[in-house]
C-alpha cells in the first residue's frame, strides 16, 4: 500500500512540531483546522478544546473515530531564589527520559529554552551512578541570574515539552516525541480525507453513516476529551485510534505483552472493551482488502478513548485500532508509516461499509457445544 501523500506528510510534521500538552491543545487544533476543514461538511469545537469534522451529517448511523492530540509534558510549579525552575507532571512522563535534555517552556510571549540539569558523572558517588532520576529532583535551568529574572520570562503554570522533532528512518519508519497520540489523530484525519473523497466521487448517496473524525483532548490525564465529545456526538459506533506497545526490540517481554511488530499492520483488539460484531467486521474488511493486521487479547478496559466512548449514555459499539509504537512516552517514539496508511484505509472501509440496519448486539456462537452438552 502506498505511503501517505506529500501533503499528508506535511500535515503530520506540522502536527508533531506543534507542542500541545494536555490542557493546552489550542495551537495544534488550529493547525489541523487549516489543513483539513475543506474535507468536512461541518466543523465543530467545544469548551474542552475538542474538535471534530463531519462528513454526511444526516447519515442514519453515527460513526465516531477519535485520536487524541494532547501529549505528556511538564509544568512550571516553583521558581527558587537562584532562578531554577521546578516542575510537576502533565500526564505520565518518565523522569529518566527527561534528564539532561533541552526543553521549551511555552509562555504567552513564545517558547523559552531551558535544560534539565544533571550532575556530571565525575561528581556522582559510584554507588549512585547507575540509579535513575527521581521526578522531584528534576529542575530546569533557563540561564536566569535569580528568581526575579526567571519570573519575568516564565509564569507558574506554563507547560513544558522537549525540543526534539520528527525524523524519517529507513524501511518507512519515523521517529518523534508525541507520536502518542499525534499519529492516531493523523490516522483519523487521513480516514476523513479518504471518506470525503469517496463521497464526492460518488456524487450520490454514498454513505449510510454520519462520519465524525474527532481530535480529542486531555486523554493523558483521564480520557476527558473523548468523554465529552462522545456525549455531544452520541455515536452508535465508536473507534479510538491510539498507539500500542511494539515488542520487536530487545528487553520487551512478549510473554506478558504480546508479539507486535512495526510494519506488520495495525493492532486490533479483543476483550471486554471491544464490541464483538464490530471486531469481526473490522477483521473481515482487513481480509477483504488485503490489509495486514495483528491481534491483541485484552482482558480488562484499556486506558484509551475507547474506554470512555464505550460507556457513553446507553452504550456504544466500541473498538480500538493501535499503531505499533517502540519506546512509548520517550522523545524517540518510533512507528511505521505503512502501519499508518493501512490503519487509515481500514477505518475508511469501516465507514463505507457501515449499514443503517446493522446490528452490533453480541450473539452467542451458533455451535456452542458446551451448552448443548
Amino acid at each position: 500500500m502506498p505511503l501517505p501523500s506529500k501533503d499528508s506528510m506535511q500535515l503530520l510534521q506540522n502536527m508533531l512540531a506543534t507542542p500541545s500538552p494536555s490542557g493546552f491543545e489550542a495551537r495544534i487544533q488550529a493547525v489541523i483546522r487549516e489543513h483539513v476543514s475543506e474535507y468536512a461538511d461541518e466543523v465543530h469545537r467545544d469548551v474542552h478544546g475538542n474538535q471534530w469534522f463531519v462528513v454526511n451529517p444526516k447519515g442514519s448511523v453515527r460513526l465516531m473515530l477519535s485520536g487524541h492530540v494532547d501529549e505528556i509534558g511538564l509544568m512550571v510549579r516553583y521558581v527558587d531564589d537562584q532562578g531554577f525552575i521546578w516542575v510537576t507532571r502533565i500526564g505520565g512522563p518518565d523522569p529518566v527520559q527527561h534528564w539532561g535534555h533541552r526543553v521549551n517552556i511555552h509562555t504567552k510571549n513564545g517558547p523559552v529554552l531551558g535544560v534539565i540539569g544533571k550532575k556530571p558523572i565525575h561528581n556522582t558517588a559510584p554507588e549512585d551512578r547507575h540509579k535513575g532520576a527521581k521526578f522531584e529532583d528534576l529542575y530546569i535551568d533557563i540561564g536566569a541570574k535569580d528568581k526575579a529574572e526567571a519570573l519575568k520570562r516564565v509564569r507558574i503554570g506554563d507547560p513544558i515539552t522537549m525540543t526534539v522533532g520528527f525524523e524519517r528512518m529507513p524501511n518507512d519508519l519515523a521517529i518523534a516525541r508525541a507520536m502518542d497520540d499525534r499519529i492516531g489523530a493523523f490516522v483519523v484525519l487521513e480516514a476523513l480525507k479518504k471518506v470525503s473523497t469517496y463521497v464526492r466521487k460518488k456524487k450520490s448517496h454514498a454513505l449510510d453513516c454520519a462520519f465524525y473524525a474527532v481530535c480529542s483532548v486531555q486523554e493523558e490525564v483521564g480520557l476527558r476529551g473523548a468523554t465529552t465529545a462522545a456525549y455531544s456526538i452520541d455515536p452508535h459506533v465508536g473507534i479510538a485510534v491510539d498507539v500500542g506497545f511494539a515488542t520487536d526490540y530487545p528487553s520487551e517481554n512478549k510473554k506478558t505483552i504480546g508479539d507486535y511488530k512495526l510494519g506488520a499492520g495495525p493492532i486490533l483488539h479483543r476483550g471486554a472493551n471491544i464490541n464483538p460484531p464490530l471486531s469481526e467486521m473490522m477483521e473481515s474488511l482487513c481480509d477483504k482488502h488485503n490489509i495486514p493486521y495483528q491481534i491483541s487479547g485484552d482482558g480488562g478496559i484499556m486506558g484509551t478513548d475507547a474506554g470512555a466512548i464505550q460507556i457513553n449514555k446507553r452504550g456504544v459499539a466500541a473498538a480500538l485500532v493501535s499503531i505499533p509504537n517502540r519506546y512509548m512516552h520517550s522523545p524517540i517514539e518510533m512507528i511505521s508509516l505503512q502501519d499508518v496508511e493501512n490503519s487509515s484505509e481500514l477505518l475508511a472501509q469501516v465507514a463505507i461499509n457501515l449499514k443503517a440496519n446493522q446490528s452490533f448486539i453480541p450473539e452467542a456462537p451458533k455451535n456452542n457445544k458446551e451448552e448443548e452438552e
